[in-house]
């Protein structure tokens, strides 16, 4: 049987006038086509192209440094992120610890991620952390120390908590990051038995983040509520005192649930329907009345809520649904429109069957994330994209008091929030990861390069050794040491 070559490999044959045989290569670029003239005599003419006009010289790039700045202020604002970029080498670590580079990585990402909850169990005041390995706080490296005997918590904002200290009767602000206590003296006339309050950053600077606050000035507004009236007056940690008595005359009940901060206000749900607002620029103080909702709701299923723009809502659970109403504001006050229902069953993760009591625990205003206990489990449920998780704590003592805060293990907070620097020897509350781990690879001209491979937690990576004189690499992992001897070290 004949073979049949392709012709994208055979060179074609033309037969000239005189019949000799005249080879053709097709392609024009690498061969000079032959043609033949009158006389047979085969004649070489190459064909000149006409080239475009030279594209104009590439933007020169930004040196290493801006470069790899650019990359690692794109990383997530996890705990665990900057301290593996600051291992990777020497030039890593000074560029990562920059108070420069940790303003930017802040300001790029703004909001500080959820590392935890706040809650009031058997044990005092305790820490729950969210976050999985390897960004998982453990719950000690977050004590308030001794102040988790008689004490109430009252708030969290901005990385701090506020702290209700019944033994002593004072106000504490505790920052569970430099594990600093401040101590607020209640002014007499607001009456402690009745005091509730919210601890806020007083930094004005153009361009400041939240949750990176630790050293950073900050304000403690104070409110008291009973059948008389409301009070409330504001602390400055600036000047160390309380500024005016602000008060109204109209009554309200207790309040039991933290206060949520929509736009520049503060408010607070008291047990009845009223809502206590407290304006942070015009430091005006005001009681509203909040939606008829039916009896059979317990206080602990209502919650202050932010829907659009800015716009305080009033929120429900039941055993089937959410529901949420929107405050319009005109000339005759505050009025409340049905806003939005979700059911339970169009919520993804979320129990198809509810079992018993459903409790609302807590509420997280940055995403508008709900905690709802149900089922003996905790779920931290978002209602924009309906989808839900469940949470790995099966208790519920208390309401839940989110902490978020950009934070890295190890690290000593010098200068405020001007500084950062890593200390050698801090790493004692950071849980490796089991299922990944960065190789180091050092090539020719000094610099460092990190793989950041992923492997399933059954291999349980926990080292690798790294010898250039020896070429020598240990693992736990087989699979971890033939990765790492593909590569070629220098």
């Amino acid at each position: 049987m004949a073979i049949r070559r392709s012709p994208r490999l055979r060179p074609q044959i033309h037969a000239g006038e005189q019949g000799a045989g005249v080879t053709h290569r097709r392609s024009p670029r690498l061969h000079p086509q032959i043609q033949a003239n009158g006389d047979g005599a085969g004649v070489t003419r190459r064909i000149r192209r006409r080239r475009g006009t030279s594209p104009a010289s590439p933007t020169s790039l930004p040196d290493d440094d801006d470069m790899l700045r650019e990359i690692l202020i794109r990383l997530p604002p996890l705990p665990s992120s900057l301290m593996r970029a600051s291992a990777v080498c020497g030039r890593w670590r000074l560029l990562v610890t920059d108070p420069k580079f940790i303003r930017s990585f802040r300001a790029h990402h703004r909001k500080p991620p959820l590392l935890g909850v706040f809650e009031i169990s058997d044990q005092g005041i305790v820490f729950n952390p969210i976050l999985d390995t390897p960004d998982r706080i453990p719950p000690q490296r977050f004590s308030l120390g001794r102040y988790t005997g008689i004490c109430e918590l009252l708030d969290c904002h901005h990385g701090r908590v506020l702290v209700k200290d019944w033994a002593w009767e004072e106000i504490l602000v505790f920052d569970p990051i430099t594990r600093q206590p401040h101590s607020v003296a209640v002014p007499p006339d607001l009456g402690f038995p009745f005091l509730h309050g919210a601890v806020l950053c007083a930094d004005g600077d153009q361009g400041h983040v939240h949750g990176g606050c630790y050293l950073s000035p900050f304000k403690v507004v104070m409110v008291s509520v009973h059948s008389q009236g409301t009070r409330a007056c504001v602390y400055s940690s600036e000047t160390g005192i309380c500024g005016n008595l602000i008060s109204t005359e109209a009554p309200c009940e207790d309040i039991g649930k933290s206060a949520v901060l929509v736009g520049n206000c503060l408010y607070w749900l008291s047990i009845g329907e009223v809502i206590v607002k407290f304006d942070l620029d015009e430091h005006s103080l005001t009681v509203i009345r909040g939606p008829s909702v039916t009896n059979y709701i317990p206080y602990d299923n209502r919650q202050i809520i932010e829907v659009e723009d800015s716009t305080v809502g009033f929120a429900i659970c039941d055993c089937s649904c959410f529901q949420m109403w929107q405050m319009n504001v005109n000339g005759h006050g505050a009025t409340w429109v049905p806003w939005r229902t979700v059911e339970f069953h169009t919520i993804l993760g979320f129990p198809p069957r509810i079992e018993g009591q459903v409790d609302m625990k807590g509420y997280d205003e940055d995403t508008g994330a709900f905690f709802i206990y149900v089922n003996s489990d905790v779920y931290m449920v978002q209602l924009k994209s309906r989808q839900s998780n469940r949470l790995p704590w099966t208790h519920h003592f208390s309401s839940y008091h989110p902490f978020r805060s950009f934070y890295t293990p190890g690290t000593a907070i010098v200068g405020g929030s001007n500084g950062a620097e890593f200390l050698h020897n801090s790493y004692d509350d950071w849980q490796c990861p089991k299922a990944s781990m960065i190789y180091f690879i050092v090539i020719g001209d000094g610099m460092a390069a990190a793989i950041l491979t992923e492997f399933v937690a059954s291999h349980h990576v926990v080292g690798v050794f790294i010898s250039l004189s020896e070429k020598v690499i240990m693992s736990k992992s087989s699979q971890v040491s033939n990765l790492a001897r593909s590569f070629e070290y220098h």
